[in-house]
């Protein structure tokens, strides 16, 4: 028999005996016998620990930690709260637990759906006990506190002074200045004793820079059609462009159902959330709520502080909330945040806890991003792993792609330097990264096809499905650069070295995509991917794209599907309710069109997530992993001449049969400068290009699956009614 008990909750005494026997039958194959799985996972720690035989944790250092920031060593008896020691199982039961959620999201299974309890998760798929507690002996012997072991039994919860890292680990922290602000960081790699090794994957983070928010404020420019009107986005909107109102009229709108956004911050006022659905016509969905909590861990210490409102991040947290329950009105949404640590992102926290705690939520979403190059290759596995355990676990989580275009390492800035490069908390193989679209009537000269010239009781005016383009706002973007007069994006007389271009549209603001690059791995060149970087492999489900789009790289590609994320640039954006004057946000008072506004990936991943919870409610399931339908149905549907019917080119003449909608035209490119992936011929600005001596955008929308958006954007009834059950 497996270590511990396993029967629990729903499982009946047959499927435990199968799962037992299942599991030793996969730890097999990958290499072990099952007798001696029987009484334990492998242990890893064979030898005595060494201090003096140290191997180094590469790939761990962040970009800004550099000769030219450091300003010195902090002081040693600097304290370090909740830093987190992200361990490894072994091999062939890392490639059984692998199988087993393949196994679990496979129809013709009988373990379809056998969700994990936590327990279960720990005893057939944790590390050995044996090896947890030699490394939990090795940091108490340094000193440090440990706080506790997550259920899962794969990370560490320590607290320590610098000068006990240093001792320890063998890394010393310094303060940074980056460009004003204060930060800490660690110089070098740490290093564990090589006993350690196989068991030790790293230490998540020995810095303070956390992930940044993917939202992006409406611009104050007047957008590329001039003076023509404003479309701002309403709910009733969202309904009708996605058809999501036959679901609503057939009773599903999100009862029962529960989404969770995680967050580092609570909301400004919670009654922004009631007075966003007041005034858009969802307080007729009685069982809508919303509630903000801050899950401690199982056991052990708590590491889950409230945070507090964090000002220039809590307008995330609003737009979450408001929009998960503008796809899904009579769903329960609960913001679960903790307080960052002097070392961890209180997002990564608060998600932690929640999947290994006894009743995880069904759905998550995600809007925060870091490139994986910066992350680190301990803080990019500790996202997987995390979202791993998840949809073990039956949990769907949906990550926003980004608002960079392909250049991840470049967020925020109005100018790409570090080549191509995506989000570390998007391109694991066991989350939806979605991507950002924009609407293509005001390119198209068609506005008035879609849009009516009033507004109806819910501010909504939308009248149809609208054609849809790749969000971006960068001069590199063709279709903004063909819009304003000129032929080519690049070069000295390219559009984007143009007065025009320079003055209003040099910025990396669009949707996200590109190859997973540098999971794992250590840069050549700080921030950029390079060197032993690696991707994570392409998963089965995305390979059936292959021949339909998707290209045949062997990584995981970003993103797996879209829905409009545009800030302003061609006329349209999101409506928000965001009371926090003092930090960006408007009074909630009066017609809408005065509020907050904006766009970004953060707003497509809390509505897909409300999507999300339409399906389980029509199936009566949470669904794990939702990537392996999106792409079994895109591949249907496209193979069947859906890059056709469906493109989303054709408007309202889209087949009334489309589940996803092919968006075809523009691209999300962005300007650069430099010689990473960046064509610029002449001029002091390039356009981002997988070659530096011709032009090759990174990327252009085409037909089936792209980089810009993936599989497409949705029919929200037709996805509810398709999926498998």
């Amino acid at each position: 028999m497996l270590r511990g008990r396993v029967g629990r909750d729903d499982m009946s005494t047959r499927f435990q005996s199968g799962f037992r026997v299942l599991v030793l039958m996969l730890i097999a194959v990958g290499g072990t016998s099952s007798e001696s799985m029987a009484q334990s996972t492998r242990q890893l720690v064979t030898q005595v620990v060494d201090e003096r035989q140290t191997v180094e944790l590469t790939g761990n250092i962040r970009p800004e930690a550099s000769a030219e920031n450091d300003r010195g060593r902090v002081d040693d008896t600097l304290v370090l709260d909740h830093m987190q020691l992200l361990l490894k199982r072994p091999a062939e039961t890392e490639a059984a637990l692998v199988r087993f959620i393949d196994l679990l999201h496979d129809p013709k299974s009988s373990y379809f759906h056998q969700w994990l309890t936590a327990e279960q998760f720990r005893v057939n798929f944790g590390p050995a006990d044996a090896d947890v507690s030699m490394v939990r002996n090795w940091l108490a012997r340094h000193g440090l506190a440990v706080n506790g072991v997550q259920a899962s039994g794969m990370v560490i919860d320590f607290s320590g002074t610098a000068g006990q890292i240093r001792d320890a680990f063998k890394a010393e922290i310094h303060r940074l200045d980056v460009g004003g602000a204060a930060h800490i960081a660690n110089m070098n790699n740490p290093r564990i004793p090589a006993a350690l090794s196989e068991v030790v994957n790293g230490i998540v983070s020995l810095n303070d820079f956390a992930p940044h928010a993917n939202f992006k404020s409406r611009p104050e420019y007047t957008y590329v059609r001039g003076n023509a009107t404003y479309h701002a986005v309403a709910p009733a909107d969202l309904a009708t462009i996605y058809n999501l109102n036959p679901m609503f009229r057939s009773g599903i709108s999100g009862q029962g159902q529960t989404i969770v956004v995680i967050e580092n911050t609570n909301v400004f006022n919670p009654a922004d959330w009631a007075t966003f659905r007041s005034a858009f016509g969802l307080s007729g969905y009685t069982s809508g709520s919303f509630t903000q909590i801050h899950p401690t861990p199982p056991s052990g210490a708590n590491n889950c502080l409230n945070p507090g409102v964090v000002a220039g991040t809590e307008r995330e947290a609003e737009l979450d909330a408001e929009w998960a329950s503008a796809a899904a009105p009579s769903a329960a949404i609960v913001l679960a945040s903790c307080a960052d640590t002097s070392t961890t992102f209180g997002g990564l926290i608060a998600l932690q806890n929640l999947v290994n705690g006894s009743n995880p939520p069904a759905i998550i979403s995600i809007s925060y991003g870091e490139c994986e190059a910066k992350n680190g290759a301990a803080g990019n596995a500790a996202y997987s792993a995390a979202y791993q355990q998840a949809v073990a676990r039956g949990v769907s989580v949906y990550v926003s792609a980004g608002d960079e275009g392909a250049a991840s390492c470049d967020a925020g800035l109005a100018n790409a330097t570090h080549g191509i490069g995506v989000s570390g908390l998007a391109s694991t193989p066991y989350n939806v990264a979605v991507g950002g679209t924009d609407f293509a009537d005001t390119y198209a000269g068609i506005t008035a096809s879609y849009w009516t010239g009033t507004n109806a009781a819910a501010y909504g005016s939308a009248l149809s499905y609208v054609p849809e383009i790749p969000w971006n706002d960068s001069c590199a973007s063709v279709l903004i650069a063909a819009a304003s007069g000129y032929s080519a994006t690049y070069g000295t007389s390219g559009f984007c070295n143009s007065a025009t271009g320079k003055a209003y549209y040099l910025t990396t603001s669009s949707g996200s995509g590109g190859p997973s690059g540098c999971a794992g791995g250590t840069p050549s060149v700080s921030g950029v991917v390079s060197g032993t970087c690696r991707g994570y492999a392409k998963p089965a489900w995305q390979a059936l794209l292959v021949l339909l789009g998707n290209p045949a790289d062997g990584v995981r590609d970003l993103p797996d599907v879209s829905l409009f994320a545009a800030n302003g640039v061609w006329g349209h954006y999101y409506i928000v309710c965001d009371s926090d004057i003092a930090n960006g946000g408007a009074a909630c008072t009066g017609a809408p069109g005065g509020w907050s506004g904006g766009g970004g990936t953060s707003f497509a991943a809390p509505i897909w997530a409300g999507f999300q919870a339409l399906v389980n409610q029509k199936t009566g399931a949470r669904q794990g992993n939702p990537d392996p339908v999106f792409y079994t149905l895109a591949a249907t549907e496209y193979a069947a001449r859906g890059t056709i019917t469906c493109n989303s080119s054709r408007g309202n003449a889209v087949a009334s049969t489309c589940i996803f909608y092919d968006v075809t035209l523009g691209d999300m490119d962005v300007n650069c400068s430099g010689t990473n992936n960046c064509y610029g011929p002449s001029g002091s600005y390039g356009v981002l290009s997988t070659s530096n001596s011709r032009y090759s955008k990174a990327y252009g929308a085409g037909v089936g699956w792209d980089f810009a958006t993936g599989i497409g954007t949705v029919n929200v009834t037709n996805l509810v009614n398709a999926w498998p059950r």
